[in-house]
């Protein structure tokens, strides 16, 4: 049996595209291996949002094809967002590497690892937001790399919004939405296999239905997989703020099964800046917006991200993100600074600011949002909270870990249970009541009770 091992990069929707491949070669007979040293073809899924992941994607090819030149494996295919923006420089500059598929190319993994095949000479799919079609479905292989308990499931692919910073639709597509039934059938099929948490993701999960002809599809979504008798936990990621309806809060508001959390990247509060990023409204709406999401979802943990740097930003900009930040108290904040993406609209933008400056804007920010979550955090102390149990701690074997509603997996904190009730041998996937005892700027500590 011949083994293929696989390195995923970027976000979780990049990693649902590893699965799938996995998934498909995994069925037609592979081993999935976690050590790349070991495997017969190695895989490296790029992403290539910005310089640092285009870096990290390079750093990781480099690494494969050394495993290959060590004579450690026989083929490398390299996968993802980076193919479809690079792809004739990767085939100039990389000849180690065996084969080169896009993100609408997923299902041919099984020819790109075909070692009899020499793949960089085969027909490519063109490349170009017009052309891409695929989406997986309900019955799609997938071998999940994510914990036992939580699953991504993908509802949509692309995205036609205009952020002059971002280059996802020349990489990933027109925005398209998968068939409601598809997406209830892959739930049902992950909860039968013992998961306990969906996570809803999209590059525009706002959007879902709406290609379809559907009115508040993802409100309908979510209801609908709160139906689910195995499920616990529902979530979305990656809501657009212009499209965050009343239908869609009621949703989570109203479906127990639905965790009371909204992922919403923002990237800016000023006027000015959100004018250049071709993304619209102000300071003004968006607090407007935020008072709207708690008034109808008591209780909701928000998270929000942030770009500093931008082309044309400027200090009284900057200032009225902090001020902005310093009202809204966000539960989770990440903050990225601007990376210069040839191919976008931003590129050709004047007034660009300077890195250094940018990065002491990012970190003046983070400083704000830290001493934030921190009291948001000392404000749950001696109160009880649900929480999805997660096992032993990777920082100590004398710790136990879990989550909060408001925490997703791997982005946000977590909770570090270090008291458990005598005789409970708590199982991996279920929820608990725990009482927070402590606090920090993003974790908490607690014990179930």
């Amino acid at each position: 049996m011949k083994k293929v091992g696989f390195v995923s990069l970027g976000c979780p929707k990049n990693l649902v595209d590893s699965e799938v491949m996995m998934g498909l070669l995994e069925k037609n007979g592979w081993e999935i291996t976690n050590d790349a040293g070991e495997a017969d073809t190695v895989v490296v899924n790029t992403c290539g949002f910005i310089e640092s992941a285009k870096q990290e994607s390079i750093d990781a090819i480099i690494e494969a094809a050394s495993l290959k030149a060590e004579g450690k494996t026989n083929r490398v295919v390299v996968a993802g967002c980076m193919v479809e923006r690079y792809r004739d420089d990767l085939i100039k500059e990389l000849p180690e590497v065996d084969a080169f598929i896009g993100t609408n190319e997923v299902e041919r993994i099984l020819e790109a690892a075909d070692e009899t095949k020499n793949f960089r000479e085969l027909p490519l799919l063109p490349i170009g937001n017009k052309t891409s079609t695929y989406l997986y479905d309900f019955d799609t292989p997938r071998h999940r790399a994510t914990d036992s308990h939580t699953a991504f499931i993908k509802i949509a692919e692309g995205c036609d919004r205009p952020c002059a910073f971002c280059s996802i639709p020349s990489m990933r597509g027109s925005f398209r939405s998968r068939r409601f039934g598809s997406i209830i059938e892959e739930a049902r099929e992950l909860a039968k296999q013992g998961v306990k948490e969906v996570v809803l993701i999209a590059q525009d999960s706002s959007r879902y239905g709406e290609d379809l002809g559907e009115v508040d599809a993802l409100a309908a979504l979510i209801r609908a997989l709160g139906e689910i008798e195995e499920l616990e936990w529902v979530r979305v990621m990656y809501a657009y703020p212009t499209h965050i309806s009343d239908a869609f809060l009621a949703a989570i508001a109203e479906t127990p099964k639905a965790v009371k959390y909204l992922d919403m990247p923002l990237q800016h509060a000023s006027r000015n800046v959100l004018k250049l990023m071709k993304r619209g409204g102000n300071r003004q709406s968006l607090e407007k917006l935020i008072a709207r999401v708690r008034e109808k979802v008591p209780g909701i943990a928000i998270r929000t991200t942030f770009i500093t740097g931008f082309p044309g930003e400027t200090e009284d900009d900057f200032e009225e993100l902090m001020a902005f930040v310093r009202n809204c108290r966000f539960d989770n904040l990440g903050v990225f600074t601007y990376s210069d993406e040839e191919g976008t609209p931003a590129f050709d933008l004047p007034n660009k600011v300077d890195p250094k400056t940018a990065k002491q804007r990012r970190d003046l920010l983070m400083k704000e949002q830290a001493k934030i979550s921190r009291e948001l955090n000392r404000a749950k102390i001696g109160n009880t909270f649900k929480v999805i149990f997660e096992g032993l701690s990777p920082e100590s074997d004398l710790l136990f870990q879990g989550r909060l509603q408001g925490q997703t997996q791997e982005i946000d904190g977590h909770i570090l249970i270090n008291d458990i009730p005598a005789g409970l041998e708590p199982t991996i996937g279920t929820i608990y009541d725990v009482r927070i005892t402590e606090a920090f700027e993003y974790d908490l500590i607690g014990e179930i009770v």
